[in-house]
């Protein structure tokens, strides 16, 4: 079968000069209106104003459609090769009700393969950026620390592949992470279970009337071991947990969002949580203004010499032997004796 008519990019390129040259002046004579309008297959009148390139879409090759009708986007030079157009036929007679609604009939599984390859190249790039900052902060580092640097940068990288790699993640996925036994430094699989090498909570104090445990919900609110130093023991009990960290910002957000719904503020910290914490960082944001703002105002007001002018060294860290006791009424026992005012009087002279 031949071709009947020339590619745009093939007439443009086999042109002679001098047809070329007509060409360019017959459009500027049709913008300029000296020359009549030319018509399209349809017998309408061409703009001459509308670029070339524009009103003929390149870059289509279908034979069952004409190029102006192509609403397909031009694929790039010798990737995903394939048909023009491709149509399915089905065997209308063979099908029955499940096969007629079946919503993925037809589907090809080899089309999602560049999804694939953009999650990859994603991934990627995400490890590499992470390896070259792992490798900025090696060389700021310490040159003294730098075998337990890279010892660590390693495994940090280990724990971000772990992340990435969410094909292989399963619900218990392995996330190894230094725990503190009496071997130091094992690893241990860590996720909602006790670690093998931890001593079970309920076996720290074997006393019946010590810390209550809950088996059903794990549980021990209360610190088994109280009497011990706080600093060399790993478990405190439940209730040391929610009073420190993160558990104090949640607690703070529930009291805004609390807060603001009794003044007529539709939030709610498990509906919206992302509302609560837009809205409780600009309530933050707010006050430290106001405060600063309050300040200053309080500053220029009654001039606040100490910011101005701060004491001397020698009276701040000065010393002397003197030594002067009061007694509970703040009467001077020992030491020097209290000044009394002069007056111009003959009797105080």
């Amino acid at each position: 079968m031949f071709i009947k008519f020339l590619w745009w990019w093939i007439a443009a390129t086999f042109r002679s000069r001098e047809d070329h040259q007509k060409q360019i002046q017959l459009e500027e004579a049709c913008k300029s209106g000296l020359a009549p309008a030319e018509f399209d297959e349809d017998g309408k009148e061409i703009n001459p104003h509308i670029p070339r390139f524009i009103s003929s879409p390149p870059c289509c090759g279908a034979m069952t459609h004409v190029a102006k009708e192509c609403m397909e986007r031009a694929r790039k030079v010798d990737k995903s090769i394939a048909a023009d157009e491709k149509k399915e036929t089905f065997e209308t007679a063979e099908r029955d009700y499940e096969r007629k609604r079946d919503r993925w009939e037809g589907f090809d599984v080899s089309t999602y393969a560049r999804v694939v390859k953009v999650y990859e190249a994603r991934d990627h790039a995400r490890m590499k950026y992470l390896k070259e900052q792992k490798l900025k902060k090696l060389e700021k580092g310490d040159q003294n620390d730098e075998g337990a640097a890279i010892d660590e940068s390693e495994d940090d990288l280990r724990l971000d592949e772990a992340k990435v790699d969410e094909m292989k993640q399963m619900d218990f996925a392995k996330v190894e992470k230094r725990v503190r036994t009496t071997g130091g430094g094992s690893r241990g699989t860590v996720r909602n279970l006790r670690i093998r090498e931890d001593t079970a909570k309920y076996l720290l104090n074997l006393d019946v009337n010590s810390a209550h445990y809950d088996p059903k919900t794990r549980s021990m609110r209360e610190d088994p071991l109280p009497e011990s130093d706080p600093n060399e023991k790993f478990y405190l009990g439940d209730n040391h947990y929610r009073n420190s960290g993160q558990a104090l910002e949640v607690k703070e957000l529930n009291n805004n969002a609390r807060e603001a719904f009794d003044k007529g503020q539709d939030v709610h910290m498990l509906a919206g949580p992302s509302q609560v914490e837009l809205l409780h960082k600009n309530f933050k944001v707010m006050k430290e203004k106001s405060m600063s703002q309050w300040k200053k105002t309080i500053i220029e007001k009654y001039n606040y010499v100490a910011l101005k002018d701060p004491l001397p060294r020698e009276l701040l860290l000065g010393q002397s032997e003197r030594q002067i006791l009061y007694d509970r009424a703040g009467r001077i026992i020992k030491g020097e004796e209290a000044l009394f005012p002069r007056s111009k009087d003959e009797e105080d002279i």
